[in-house]
Formats: C-alpha cells, sequence, structure tokens
C-alpha cells in the first residue's frame, strides 16, 4: 500500500493530497457575504411550508417549481459582440417547463403571512450560510409585501433583526440589512420608498440597493432617491452592468449614485478604460459564478476569471442560494477548482469582503483581525499548497 504522506512530488498521490488540502482551506476559510437576496435563500423545503399554510395555488410542486428555476435571457442580440461570448442558444440542462427566478420570488413574497415568517426566513438564511463558514452576512430585502401592509417596512426590518440577533447567539455572525430599490418602478416611487428607509433609522439598516433585471431602469433614474439615503448616512451600492452589455451604467453607479460597491459588474470589461478607473479606485465588486439564467452560467465563469486577471477587486457572493441553489461556500469551490484562482488570490477575497462591508469602522477592523488570524491558523494547519 502506498503512503501518501512520503509520495515523490509529481506524483499522483502528492497531486491528490495537495488538492484535498486546498479543497479543505476553500471550504473552511471565513467568508463574507455582500450580495445576498433575503427571498431568493428560501428553499424549497420553507416555501413549501409557507405556501401551503397560505393556500397558495401554485401551477407545480414547490420542489418541483425550485428544480426548475432557469429564467430565460433577454434578447440574444443584445450579446453577440461583447468581449467575453454570451452563449446564445439553451443549455445542456435547461428544463423543458422553466419558471422564472422572478417568479419564485413573487410566490415566496405572496406566502409570507406574518413577522414571524420574516423572521424565520431570515434566520434560515443566516443558518445556511453558516455552514459556508460565512462570518458576515448582509441581506437585500424588498418593500413589505402588500398582504403585510399593516406591518410597514419599519416593522419588516424588525423581523429581519430579531432574525439576524438570534443568528448571532447561535452562530457568532454579523449580520445588516440592504434595503432594495425596485429599478422597475418610477424615480417618485424610489424616492418615497427611501423617504420611508430613512424615516426611522436601524442600527441593522446598513443601506441601499437597486435590483431587478438591469435593462428595466437605467441608474440616473434614481439619483435623488440615492442622494437621500447618501444625506441619511446610508451606504450604497446598486446592481449594474448585469444584463446591460455596458460599462457606462457602472460610471453613472459610481459618479451620480455614489455607489460604494457594485453588484455584479461583469460588463466594465467592455471598456478598457473603466477597467483602469475601477482598478486604481480598487471599487468592490461583488460577483457570483451561478445564476438563475443557466445557459449564461459559462460566460459569468469566464467573466470572473477575466476580472481578476485584470486586477479588479472581486468579491465572491450567493445572490440567491435558495433557488439556484448554490452556497458561497460552492462559489468559493467554483473560483478555486473551476475558475483556477489559487487560495492566496481567495484569501486576498476573503479579506476584501470583510473590508468591503458595511459595518461600523471599529467592528469592521476586529473582523478583519480576525479573519486573519483564521486564516493564518489554516494555513499553518494545511499548507503546502
Amino acid at each position: 500500500m502506498t503512503d501518501t504522506t512520503t509520495a515523490q512530488p509529481g506524483t499522483p498521490a502528492t497531486d491528490a493530497s495537495r488538492a484535498e488540502r486546498v479543497a479543505a482551506y476553500v471550504a473552511r476559510m471565513p467568508k463574507t457575504d455582500l450580495h445576498c437576496h433575503l427571498i431568493g435563500t428560501v428553499s424549497a423545503a420553507t416555501f413549501a411550508e409557507l405556501a401551503r399554510n397560505a393556500g397558495l395555488d401554485l401551477p407545480d410542486a414547490p420542489e418541483t417549481i425550485w428544480r426548475d428555476i432557469n429564467s430565460l435571457p433577454p434578447d440574444p442580440a443584445l450579446y453577440r459582440n461583447t468581449r467575453i461570448p454570451v452563449p446564445q442558444g439553451q443549455g445542456p440542462d435547461e428544463p423543458e417547463r422553466p419558471y422564472s427566478l422572478f417568479q419564485a420570488s413573487e410566490w415566496v413574497n405572496a406566502a409570507l403571512r406574518s413577522a414571524d415568517d420574516i423572521t424565520r426566513i431570515t434566520y434560515e438564511a443566516f443558518a445556511a450560510a453558516h455552514r459556508s463558514a460565512t462570518r458576515h452576512l448582509e441581506l437585500q430585502i424588498d418593500d413589505v409585501p402588500p398582504q403585510l401592509a399593516s406591518l410597514g417596512f419599519h416593522g419588516l426590518v424588525d423581523a429581519c433583526a430579531d432574525g439576524i440577533r438570534l443568528a448571532e447567539r447561535d452562530f457568532g455572525m454579523t449580520g445588516r440589512l440592504i434595503a432594495s430599490i425596485d429599478r422597475s418602478h418610477s424615480a417618485e416611487q424610489a424616492l418615497e420608498f427611501v423617504r420611508r428607509v430613512v424615516a426611522r433609522p436601524h442600527e441593522y439598516l446598513a443601506g441601499i440597493g437597486l435590483v431587478n433585471l438591469e435593462l428595466a431602469g437605467p441608474p440616473e433614474r434614481f439619483a435623488e432617491a440615492y442622494r437621500l439615503a447618501g444625506d441619511a448616512g446610508l451606504r450604497r451600492t446598486a446592481h449594474s452592468s448585469e444584463h446591460a452589455p455596458v460599462a457606462i451604467n457602472t460610471a453613472t453607479c459610481l459618479d451620480l449614485l455614489g455607489c460604494d460597491r457594485i453588484d455584479h459588474g461583469y460588463y466594465v470589461l467592455e471598456d478598457e478604460v473603466m477597467v483602469e478607473r475601477c482598478r486604481a479606485e480598487r471599487v468592490p465588486f461583488t460577483v457570483i459564478s451561478t445564476t438563475s439564467r443557466r445557459s449564461w452560467r459559462p460566460w459569468r465563469r469566464a467573466s470572473i476569471a477575466a476580472m481578476a486577471e485584470a486586477g479588479l477587486n472581486v468579491i465572491l457572493a450567493s445572490d440567491d442560494p435558495g433557488m439556484f441553489p448554490t452556497s458561497l461556500a460552492e462559489e468559493y469551490r467554483i473560483a478555486s477548482e473551476d475558475i483556477g484562482l489559487s487560495p492566496a488570490r481567495l484569501r486576498e477575497m476573503s479579506l476584501a469582503g470583510i473590508d468591503a462591508s458595511w459595518l461600523p469602522d471599529a467592528e469592521r477592523a476586529e473582523a478583519r483581525a480576525r479573519f486573519e488570524r483564521e486564516l493564518d491558523a489554516l494555513e499553518a494547519e494545511l499548507r503546502p499548497f
């Protein structure tokens, strides 16, 4: 029997041992998830229970719907000349009867009937993240659904905060909330929403974001809403250069909306000047290899590889992990094994994530020191890579 601990360099046994050490390091390294939608964290099992309690009339079993989530891309003609080729046809694993991510999200929102439901899904989001060695999670939350109008937006925030406090107690994690503007809404609707957001500050509500299909609303539409949020001391991010194959939206988000981070941002690669600017300014991009548009997954991964190669500050996130499905640990595994990022680069991402978090300065500094200690201990245990 071969003793793998004494195998010579370059032998299959040594390569396997190194791969196992790298995999263990990637799985166990401390992580920060800065781009995760609360509704998108809901599992099929939880949705099934919520839908049954709410009496929702669904076209399929919840488990079947979740299995077949596959959002169709926008007009393929938009993406024929991009730097990273975008697949024009269907992927090999696309279901015959797909359900879009937006439709699934609408059903989850319709199934929420109480503050306890909101607290539950928030806590479950943290529990799932904890299994990925996530130490800090920032959840994007939508406006209160119509059936919970009596709760109000601030009641929704309170219910989410209750879930975060339980996670702090049980998992030792930290968390924050991001109020999401739906970009399909008008400028006036967005401003009214932000007025409600800032009317009652909350310790767990750290900032605002801009969500929904990018083609539905250009970022400049929301300048006044973002200005109000910034004046109130809220941090700002936005989905950008994800569906619109241009870098200009990201420039608008940085310059007009005052964004601290960019969610996605893959199409900044279309403009080398923008790449150089974002590299110089160390703009944080929260990126995700897995998407509900299954045919786009190879393009996503090639884009992240190109962004990393260009020296951009890319930080892995999970987005809608209950619905894709994925996890932050899986996104790190993909980055390591499929994209080919080194353990050293993944360590940089781990630390960049905590640096880009919206924790108060003192808490962020303490968390970074803990991350460094934990990473050092892991490397001492698992090296050489």
